[in-house]
Parts: C-alpha cells; sequence; structure tokens
C-alpha cells in the first residue's frame, strides 16, 4: 500500500515554469512505477509521463505524451519518497488538475494500470 499527495501547483504565466511533487508513504517507493495524469475540465484523464524502473523498459526509463515531450521531465527521487515533475513553457492548454500515480504492476500509460492515486493539484496557466 502506499499513499500519494500531490503538491506544486498554482497559477502561473504562458512560458513559465513550475514544479509539481508528489510525495509517497511507506518505505517501498522504490518498487512503484510512477506516472502523471491531468484532466480538465469536461474532459477524461490524460497520460502526461511515467517513470519506470522494470517492466519493459530499462530501469529508470521515462516516456511521455507527446503533447508535453520536450517541455515536460519525470524526476525521481527514491531518499525523498518523491516524485517530481518539472513543467516549462507552460501554455494555457496546459491548465488542469494533474494527478500522480502508482502501480506494483509495470509501467503504462493508461490510467486503469493504476491502483494508487494522489488527490490532484490544480496547474493553471495565465495568456
Amino acid at each position: 500500500q502506499v499513499q500519494l499527495v500531490e503538491s506544486g501547483g498554482g497559477l502561473v504565466q504562458a512560458g513559465g515554469s513550475l514544479r509539481l511533487s508528489c510525495a509517497a508513504s511507506g518505505r517501498t517507493f522504490s518498487s512503484y512505477a510512477m506516472a502523471w495524469f491531468r484532466q480538465a475540465p469536461g474532459q477524461e484523464r490524460e497520460f502526461v509521463g511515467r517513470y519506470s524502473w522494470s517492466g519493459s523498459w530499462s530501469a529508470g526509463s521515462t516516456s511521455y505524451a507527446d503533447s508535453v515531450k520536450g517541455r515536460f521531465t519525470i524526476s525521481r527521487d527514491n531518499a525523498k519518497n518523491t516524485v517530481y515533475l518539472q513543467m516549462n513553457s507552460l501554455k494555457p492548454e496546459d491548465t488542469a488538475v494533474y494527478y500522480c500515480a502508482a502501480t506494483l504492476g509495470g509501467s503504462s500509460s493508461r490510467a486503469g494500470s493504476y491502483d494508487y492515486w494522489g488527490q490532484g493539484t490544480q496547474v493553471t496557466v495565465s495568456s
């Protein structure tokens, strides 16, 4: 079992940067594959990126949605039990509630593959 808490959301100007954090409870954080999703009003959850230590990826592999590739970066700090989402060159269309997710079942871009979810943190990008 793991509990996830997102933080770091807020209001930023287009072109600006923001770093989100996902803090996990317990002492088995390094065993989980982690991912970030987002959901804008009236839309489905959208895959943002993932960070995997196993599965079909080699240890430490990352993968990103085309919409954020080159702008967003996921990193993981096992000492702090925290995964980060660094967001650069933000656009108004990035506005959404951002969620982190975890699974022991292997990294995936599908929301249904993840067993544990944080409460979400709002990111608003103004023009």
